[in-house]
């Protein structure tokens, strides 16, 4: 079968999205920072945090470290039970031989300054849990990004400290690179990657490349000559090791965006989703007094072969019709879809609505799988 690309007209290829999973008071609650796997015919939902403010501590969150499972690729959730790891969100979890892998994460206790990991656990069934290391030699970080690739698990990237948007006293950023091969043992492929340090940033593996894409390095923005000047990134970096990186472009056709996800369809990018301010998604709605939380997410989605040149596709993912609708922070997966599973299909999980770092809206968080199946597309 031949991969996925773009046929005539590349401007009409798209998405069909359909919400597969609403979530409920029966199944896993609306989270952000969560992660999702695939091992054999089984869907896993695990981890996140979800909102819980109060007059005492507006940025309060529930921390979760429990485990759902999916046999009917992402229609129906059973709670498997409680995973021994402590509770976290902005982790990373990925699946390798069959096994999957919790690595990192941090939590945000009520009043006390986050806690950040760096331990990594494993398991095959989501019911038992092996602790590899309760310190892995990378430093403790949220928001790193991670990926196998040629029987590796690589990590790279990531912070540690809270922000001062939500009344930390500051992150350090990482650009460095590590892999294991069995999640116990880590060797650092290079301590300063020629990319700037940053959190949130995608990750994907095609063509025997790691492909890293977006993130931020900040939160807040400030104003400038031209409009808000933000910490986000739209660059796109290329690696065959993890060690030596070539910049494809300073800046895609893509707005910079923190909490975007990236996936690979045959030869094909796929970036979508992500956070941002007004002014970045239209200049004539800035931020002010009237509308100083005024939703501003993207609601473009693109595609690209190479990393570097970028088609902006119909559409909007899951069929927002503004950018209120859109999510951050979310996780996804690419499944086998259609006859004999000869197709492939974007799923995703969850993720975070919110605009406003002082008045969280757990209501804006959600608990809902949906699919993204490619139409016009030449396979």
């Amino acid at each position: 079968m031949p991969a996925a690309s773009f046929g005539a007209g590349a401007s009409n290829n798209s998405f069909s999205w359909t919400k597969l999973y609403e979530g409920g008071a029966d199944g896993w609650a609306g989270r952000a920072g969560l992660q999702a796997v695939q091992t054999g015919d089984n869907l896993y939902v695990m981890g996140g945090r979800t909102p819980a403010p109060s007059q005492f501590d507006p940025f309060a969150s529930i921390l979760w470290n429990d485990v759902w499972r999916s046999s009917d690729k992402g229609a129906t959730w059973r709670s498997i039970g409680t995973a021994p790891w402590a509770p976290r969100a902005y982790f990373q979890a990925v699946t390798k031989d069959g096994v999957m892998y919790v690595l990192g994460g941090q939590d945000q206790v009520s009043g006390q300054p986050s806690t950040f990991y760096n331990d990594v656990w494993s398991s095959r069934d989501g019911r038992s849990w092996t602790r590899l290391t309760e310190h892995a030699p990378w430093q403790a970080r949220a928001g790193l990004s991670a990926i196998v690739k040629d029987g590796w698990i690589y990590v790279l990237g990531g912070s540690n400290g809270d922000d001062v948007a939500i009344g930390g006293s500051g992150r350090v950023l990482f650009n460095d690179v590590w892999r294991s091969r069995d999640g116990r043992s880590w060797q650092q492929v290079t301590p300063n990657a020629p990319w700037t340090a940053r959190a949130g940033g995608a990750l994907v593996v095609k063509d025997g490349y790691l492909y890293l894409l977006g993130g931020e390095n900040g939160f807040l923005c400030t104003a400038g000559p031209s409009g808000l000047q933000c910490p986000y990134f739209n660059d796109v970096w290329r690696s065959r090791t993890g060690a030596d990186w070539r910049q494809l472009t300073p800046s895609a056709a893509w707005t910079a965006r923190p909490g975007l996800q990236s996936q690979v369809l045959g030869d094909t990018i796929v970036v979508f989703g992500g956070f941002g301010w007004p002014s970045l998604a239209d200049p004539s709605q800035p931020p002010g007094p009237g509308n100083p939380f005024l939703p501003g997410h993207p609601t473009d989605q693109w595609a690209s072969r190479d990393g570097r040149h970028w088609t902006k596709l119909a559409g909007s993912p899951w069929n927002a019709a503004d950018p209120s609708a859109i999510k951050y922070d979310f996780d996804s997966l690419v499944v086998k879809t259609g006859v004999f599973g000869l197709r492939q299909s974007i799923l995703t999980f969850g993720g975070d609505r919110e605009i406003s770092f002082v008045n969280p809206d757990p209501g804006a968080v959600d608990s809902d799988v949906w699919r993204a199946t490619p139409r016009f597309w030449v396979w």
